[in-house]
């Protein structure tokens, strides 16, 4: 099979405008993304709704498209780009633009789910550990994964699933396993085709959650664990961060 990544990467953002643009250790946001992705799978392309982004990708030397400003979320402009880019490929890889630590182990596990001729779509969790903590696990920024016996995801949920009934809230991480969903996701390309014309669901409008939408039309999430935990880029305070995750490791 051949895989390729496409990183959606917009410019204007609400809390971080201009993100992917923003420099972590000496270099911008989307080239340490690009940089992660395009050695472990077939390809890599990013794709973008903003001429200085695109500029950029070309100076690093990556390869780019310019995407309509109309699109709802990352995974239309993912179909877009896919369309524009030339090749054919059996998956299509949505690698956020502001996830600079992406793990190689984490788009294996990506590459593996697709192993079974069942999956549609895959995506990755990482299990809550007791340090995280209940303030972490009840945090609706961080959408958590119930998953069936045969690694598929049954329901994303900004809630805290499944509710431990008669059990303290402070004894739930050590009573039962809990999945924070990682926001990567892979898409056999008919399916990303066929995912971009559905229209809003009713529990994709009530969690905000698009996958909501996937699964409430049958299609199949097959879900990797993964133990790495990475840092996201929503706002100036994660950069730094960033910054700082990115000192410890060079040391």
């Amino acid at each position: 099979m051949k895989f390729i990544a496409i990183i959606p990467a917009r410019y204007a953002s609400t809390r971080f405008p201009a993100k992917p643009l923003a420099m972590l250790g000496g270099k911008r946001v989307i080239e340490r993304v690009y940089e992660q992705v395009a050695g472990v799978l077939d390809d890599a392309v990013v794709a973008t709704d903003d001429e200085r982004i695109y500029d950029a990708v070309r100076v690093f030397g990556g390869k780019v498209e310019m995407t309509s400003t109309e699109h709802r979320s990352g995974t239309d402009r993912c179909w877009e780009a896919y369309c524009k880019q030339g090749g054919e490929f059996d998956v299509v890889v949505n690698v956020q633009g502001d996830e600079p630590f992406i793990q190689p182990s984490q788009l294996e596990a990506i590459k593996q789910c697709f192993d079974r001729p069942d999956t549609d779509i895959a995506t990755l969790v990482k299990p809550f550990s007791k340090a995280d903590g209940i303030a972490a696990l009840k945090n609706p920024n961080s959408p958590k994964v119930v998953i069936d016996n045969q690694m598929r995801a049954l329901y994303f949920s900004r809630s805290v699933i499944p509710y431990l009934r008669g059990v303290e809230e402070q004894e739930w991480l050590l009573r039962h396993t809990y999945y924070k969903h990682i926001g990567i996701y892979g898409f056999r390309t008919e399916v990303l085709r066929a995912v971009t014309a559905l229209p809003q669901s009713s529990l994709e409008m009530a969690e905000s959650l698009e996958q909501l939408r996937w699964l409430e039309n049958g299609y199949k999430i097959g879900v990797g664990i993964s133990e790495v935990e990475t840092i996201g880029i929503d706002t100036p305070e994660d950069l730094a961060r960033a910054e700082e995750f990115l000192s410890n490791l060079k040391r």
